[in-house]
Parts: C-alpha cells; structure tokens; sequence
C-alpha cells in the first residue's frame, strides 16, 4: 500500500523554507523603517550632495514622473530632503489615493500665487512605499531652503520652524496673513500618532 503522507525528507525542506521565509519578513519589518536613512547618509556624503538650493535644481531638472492633476507645473524643491517632485492636486475626498501617489496639495489651503499659508501633505513611512516623499522632513533646519515651482514661478522659502503638534492641531492649517508653506506629515515611524510639521516663510518670487 503506498504511503499517503509525504517523506520526512520533503517535510524538513519545507519546514525550513519557511523558517526563512519567517525570517526574512521579520528583517524586512525591523530594517525597513531605518533603511532610508542609511540611503540619506550616503547620498548626503556623496554623489547628491549640493551647496545650495540653485545648484540642487540646475543638477537635479528632472522631477520624478508624477502627473500633476490640474495644468500647470506644481513642483517642491528640498535640497535637504533630496526631494524634488510634482505635487498633486485633488479633493479631500480623494486624499487617500493622492498621498499614496506623493505630496498633496490640501485644497483647503492657500496656494503660492496668493500668498496666505499653503499646506503641503505627504506619507513618511509605510511598509508598502518605505521611504515617502516627506520621510526625511525631520532633516529640515532653520534656515533651509524650500522652492515651490508654481506655474512658471519659482517661489522661494525659509525654514522658519520645526514642531511635533498631536492631530487635533488644526490650526497649522489655517490661512495666514504673511505668505508660507506648511509642510506636515506622520511621527514617530514605527507609531505615527502625531504630525511633524515645518513651516517655512517665503523669501522671494522669480
């Protein structure tokens, strides 16, 4: 009568296929969050780094190959955050599917022609897309320089202040009377219950 279970050989094999296969998910869950920042590291010690804000966009024109959502070229620039991308456009109702695609315009905000404070969003970490567009915004100093190219103007920023406010902070969302960015996003990586958030003041038009 043959044998109906499989051979203890073939067993062994699959039970330790599957202890690596447990064990690579588990690294895969311990280093994804910090892997970013070993990249930042490097690049900021090699090949991409830049002395200034003009120098960053001479050597880095192409911007990733996000579609803006409206006419018009709507494009941050970070040196400090190796960031240079399309920003989108979109209703609140759709915010879901904006951030997985990049950095969010809030419709209820401002924008950079007409002054007052427009707020940018943006996902910092998650499993699916490790490194977001804003996960190194906790890079960001006093002082740095922001560009946002809107509509064939570059509006150019200050880093004025960097803070950790809970979520039911919406006044960094409010309209203000001198002309800023907001940029916010999820904190701490593993536990994302408040909001990192870095306002910067504008410093010219060109």
């Amino acid at each position: 009568m043959p044998k109906l279970w499989p051979p203890k050989l073939s067993l062994h094999r699959a039970n330790n296929a599957l202890f690596a296969l447990v064990v690579v998910i588990n690294l895969y869950v311990i280093t994804a969050p910090v892997m970013p920042q070993v990249t930042y590291w490097w690049n900021s010690h090699h090949s991409r780094k830049q002395t200034g804000l003009h120098q960053y966009i001479a050597s880095n024109s192409k911007p990733k190959a996000i579609q803006p959502t409206v006419p018009g070229l709507h494009q941050l620039i970070i040196p400090a955050m190796m960031l240079n991308q399309p920003t989108l456009e979109g209703p609140e109702s759709d915010w879901f599917n904006l951030l997985y695609k990049g950095i969010w315009r809030w419709p209820g905000s401002s924008t950079p022609d007409k002054g007052g404070n427009t707020v940018f969003l943006a996902h910092r970490f998650s499993y699916t897309g490790p490194r977001g567009a804003f996960y190194y915004l906790d890079k960001l100093k006093i002082g740095d320089e922001i560009a946002v190219n809107w509509n064939g103007k570059l509006y150019t920023y200050s880093v004025a202040s960097s803070q950790t406010v809970p979520p039911t902070d919406t006044a960094i969302e409010s309209n203000t009377a001198d002309a800023q960015i907001t940029l916010f996003t999820c904190t701490p990586l593993w536990h994302p219950v408040n909001r990192l958030v870095v306002v910067a003041k504008l410093k010219g038009v060109s």
